[in-house]
């Protein structure tokens, strides 16, 4: 039993989405992170603006720092969030006015500008600390200013943006495994087609295949070809093989059978004259044998390559009854034909010819003499029915009477091959019927061929 692996589309279709779903999520991080940066940057410069008008605004009398706070200061740190502000004035380490514990010395002039987020008054804030070494007299002031500012506005522009970006990184990742199903398929496509178009074909179609593909689908369409390649000539051998060999086994046996008749009627002892018969015999079981294989050879042959045309099927089995009329009458048998006028169909003539004439065969072999074989043409359906009057089909064994060298328990020492109800089978089956096997009430038994 095959054994099959992953499939190639799910492989690549996975392969994609997985590749889309990093992509999205590092998507979803950079602009994230980046809009974090602008953001805080631009609340950094705002920042800074106030700290320095507030730093603007301080003068020195008499060695110490007045600070007229102006109101642009805060004003430009307003938000639609309405962010709490936070500041404080330093001269040296002494608090002169705002928010005790804003910022902590001692102070250096040499830090520069100082930003840092800690947690102020229960809340998260962002705060900027300059300080500055005022002039006066004969030693400088230092002079610090802070401001901080809750991070409530912030907060609200990044969910915003990470909102957004999440939307963005959906509508990516939805557009990539889109895509990925897409190029999935295409590229796949070619490898299906090929199947399919393999797949429609007979067992017995084993032309190379021709369509373009994919330069790496190359090296497997040569491969399928060199096998189709040598299937085909060895089936090729096959088939010459048996139909030589039936046709040099038959024509052999000819002979023997005719010196074997011939010396029957010179033979006087008993003995002598039932080894002969025994002879004879054996020799029309065999060349019985020989020509249904050479007819299952054909029908294996032209079965999945039918040569289809407009056919009568009365005129098939009119030319049949006329042809094996003298075999009946041999053995006391009456042939019938029940057809109302001609039966069209599109087939093969020599298969349909063939499959017909076996079971007429079968049912001249099984019928008592003086008996009638009935050949009747049907319409709706179509099909052709065969009944004689014999012994009819072991019923336990009637599904299996169509396999091959398959024979009834009841065939005693009629001779046979076993083929008979195959090739009629493998017949119908080819024009996309059945053949149907049933017995009589009345004793006998009867074969449909269904077309």
């Amino acid at each position: 039993m095959r054994r099959s692996a992953t499939s190639l589309r799910r492989r690549l279709t996975w392969t994609l989405i997985g590749g889309a779903t990093l992509l999205a999520v590092l998507f979803f991080l950079v602009v994230r992170t980046y809009a974090q940066q602008i953001a805080q940057q631009s609340q950094d410069r705002i920042l800074e603006a106030s700290l320095t008008s507030l730093m603007d605004a301080a003068v020195v009398r008499d060695g110490e720092i007045e600070v007229d706070v102006p109101y642009a200061a805060f004003a430009m740190l307003d938000t639609a969030a309405d962010d709490r502000v936070f500041y404080a004035v330093h001269q040296g380490d002494a608090l002169l006015t705002g928010y005790d514990g804003l910022a902590e010395g001692p102070f250096d002039p040499a830090v520069g500008l100082d930003f840092q987020t800690q947690a102020f008054g229960g809340a998260e804030v962002r705060s900027a600390t300059l300080t500055r070494a005022l002039p006066a007299g004969p030693a400088p002031v230092l002079l610090t200013v802070s401001v901080a500012q809750t991070r409530d506005s912030l907060a609200g522009t990044l969910w915003a943006i990470s909102v957004n970006a999440a939307l963005f990184g959906g509508a990516f990742f939805v557009l990539a495994a889109g895509m990925a199903l897409w190029t999935s398929r295409s590229t796949v496509r070619p490898l299906s087609q090929m199947a399919e178009a393999v797949a429609r074909r007979g067992p017995r179609d084993l032309r190379p295949v021709v369509r373009p593909v994919p330069t790496e689908l190359s090296p497997l369409v040569t491969s399928l070809n060199s096998l189709m390649t040598r299937l085909s000539h060895s089936l090729t051998q096959s088939e010459t093989f048996i139909a030589e060999a039936a046709h040099r086994v038959r024509t052999p046996l000819a002979t023997v059978r005719t010196h074997a008749e011939a010396t029957l009627m010179r033979v006087d002892k008993d003995e002598n004259r039932a080894a002969l018969r025994s002879m004879i015999r054996a020799i029309d079981e065999s060349s019985r044998a020989a020509g249904q294989l050479l007819d299952h050879a054909m029908v294996t042959f032209r079965g999945d390559q039918l040569e289809r045309r407009q056919i009568d099927l009365v005129g098939i089995c009119r030319e049949l009854v006329d042809r094996l009329t003298p075999v009946a009458e041999m053995k006391d048998l009456e042939l019938v034909l029940i057809a109302e006028g001609p039966v069209e169909v599109q087939g093969d003539p020599i298969l349909i010819q063939n499959a017909v004439r076996n079971l007429i065969d079968n049912a001249l072999k099984y019928s008592p003499p003086e008996g009638v074989v009935r050949i009747e043409v049907q319409r709706d359906p179509v099909a052709v029915v065969v009944c004689d009057e014999g012994g009819g089909f072991p019923a336990e064994q009637m599904a299996e009477l169509s396999q091959r060298f398959q024979r009834g328990a009841n065939a005693g020492d009629t001779v046979g091959s076993g083929l008979g109800l195959t090739i009629a089978q493998d017949v119908a089956e080819a024009h996309g019927g059945r053949l149907g096997l049933a017995n009589l009430d009345e004793g006998g038994a009867c074969a449909t061929l269904y077309l």
